[in-house]
């Protein structure tokens, strides 16, 4: 028998990202498939030997192995250099953000029965940061821009991965009540692909309603499809209805390669202490083997992580609240329960 074999972009990150990504590593290596890892730097971190905090060999290598398992890397409020992750997205056009946000049993924080996938559009919007002083201390203007473009093809994969997930419902969420013109086109472009797809069912929300409707009754929704910024609101909002943005798995998908993050920041004042949680790393990771084709491995990896927090015996710092019997560990051990549970 013959086994695949991938050569995947790893791309460590800032703060945090560097011990959660090596955690998710030493897992995804554990599940026993041929992976090999082309280590490339990009943040911070590298900034004064590169120049540049995205080098352009980072971007060629995910070009060329058409995969990348990333970690945070910090954006500096105010002054200073623009989001990485948003210049990775723009350059390798990763059009659609995937987000899951489910249920896992044993976490006291969570409300039951989530099982929701947000895909937000990655590459245009306010998101994207064009904006622009008009008047010098005083006004500044920034610039939305919608296109039928992008609204089409993100939501034609939100259909296409409810789709090949059997997945029930699609709804777009927009604000076209007031921003007529632009949530206007997204929402008519949405409708007009629903067409296409008549085995899964279409509806519309009104962003803020949206927010309330998730609150009262998540397991009512199943995959939601929004423009920028209202995807990046809005995940983190379904992030905490399952725990928290520890346990929150992301992708970036593009035509020709992905890159896979977790959705959690840097956290530059706990790193290097062993203290981060890497459960979203590695299940940002069982996401990616599920793009590959790896399936079994995914759900292996999904496995694992689920009996260790069902389990409850071993916690990182942010699990600990409404579970005083467990004890409390680090990155790297916390790796070690999940890898332990692999079957």
């Amino acid at each position: 028998m013959t086994y695949a074999s991938y050569t995947i972009t790893l791309i460590p990150g800032d703060g945090i990202g560097p011990e959660v990504i090596a955690a998710a590593r030493r897992v995804l290596d554990a599940t026993g498939l041929s992976l090999s890892w082309d280590v490339q730097r990009a943040g911070a971190c590298v900034v004064e030997e590169a120049g540049t905090p995205l080098p352009d060999k980072v971007l060629a290598s995910v070009r060329t192995n058409g995969i990348a398992l990333k970690g945070p890397i910090t954006t500096t409020l105010g002054s200073g250099f623009r989001s990485v992750n948003v210049a990775i997205r723009r350059a390798l056009d990763l059009y659609a953000n995937v987000r899951p946000a489910r249920t896992l049993r044993g976490l006291p924080r969570a409300r039951p029965d989530v099982d929701l996938v947000v895909v937000r559009e990655n590459t245009e919007g306010l998101y994207v940061g064009i904006e622009h002083e008009v008047v010098p201390g005083e006004a500044t203007e920034a610039i939305r821009i919608i296109t039928r473009k992008a609204s089409e093809r993100v939501t034609r994969y939100a259909f296409e991965y409810a789709r090949q997930n059997g997945r029930r419902q699609v709804t777009a969420v927009h604000k076209a009540n007031i921003l007529k013109i632009t949530d206007g086109l997204f929402l008519q472009t949405a409708r007009e692909v629903a067409s296409d797809y008549p085995d899964i069912a279409f509806q519309d929300r009104i962003v803020d309603n949206m927010c309330m409707q998730l609150v009262l009754q998540p397991e009512m929704y199943d995959v939601l499809v929004l423009p920028n910024l209202f995807g990046d609101i809005i995940s983190d909002l379904t992030a905490g209805l399952v725990g928290g943005l520890g346990l929150a798995p992301g992708a970036n998908i593009g035509t020709g390669c992905a890159v896979f993050e977790p959705v959690h920041g840097s956290a530059p004042d706990i790193a290097g202490q062993d203290l981060a949680n890497p459960v979203a790393a590695i299940l940002t990771g069982a996401l990616m083997l599920g793009h590959l084709g790896e399936r079994d491995a995914a759900a292996r990896v999904e496995a694992a992580v689920a009996e260790v927090l069902a389990a409850g015996e071993v916690v990182t710092p942010d699990l600990k609240p409404g579970r005083p019997r467990a004890r409390v560990v680090g990155t790297a051990e916390m790796a070690d329960a999940i890898i332990a549970k692999l079957s």
